[in-house]
């Protein structure tokens, strides 16, 4: 499973979100250090990467608070958390659920994506 964190420099909160990302990546098995960080840094960027704003937090490409209406851009994300409020960072609770719904998906597929307690099988356990 490919876990990415994209972020434009000119908004503070994507330290946070990274740092709640690999906490929940953490509470649910899996290695939170293979969060891809990538920074946006051009309208053109923002464009190609279907990148609303940040932070935005992908789990094999498919964002945790999809918003298919925005307009790509250099921008500050503001998500809705599960208690109604604003924030600059997406409610963990919907982090966990995307990530499990990624899991369900790759599982499904038959890709190899495991929880770090089971990710440290040989090469040869895998096959």
């Amino acid at each position: 499973m490919h876990v990415e964190l994209l972020f434009w420099a000119g908004c503070p909160s994507h330290e946070k979100a990274l740092a709640e990302l690999r906490e929940v990546l953490a509470e649910e098995g899996f290695d939170p250090g293979e969060v891809v960080v990538r920074k946006v840094e051009t309208e053109g960027d923002a464009a190609t990467e279907r990148f609303i704003g940040s932070p935005t937090i992908r789990f094999d490409g498919v964002d945790v608070q999809p918003e298919p209406n925005e307009p790509a851009g250099l921008t500050c994300r503001v998500y809705r958390r599960r208690d109604g409020r604003f924030s600059p960072t997406p409610d963990p609770e919907d982090v966990r659920d995307a990530l499990r719904r990624a899991h369900a998906r790759t599982a499904a597929s038959g890709e190899h994506s495991a929880p770090a307690a089971a990710a440290t099988a040989t090469a040869e356990e895998r096959r």
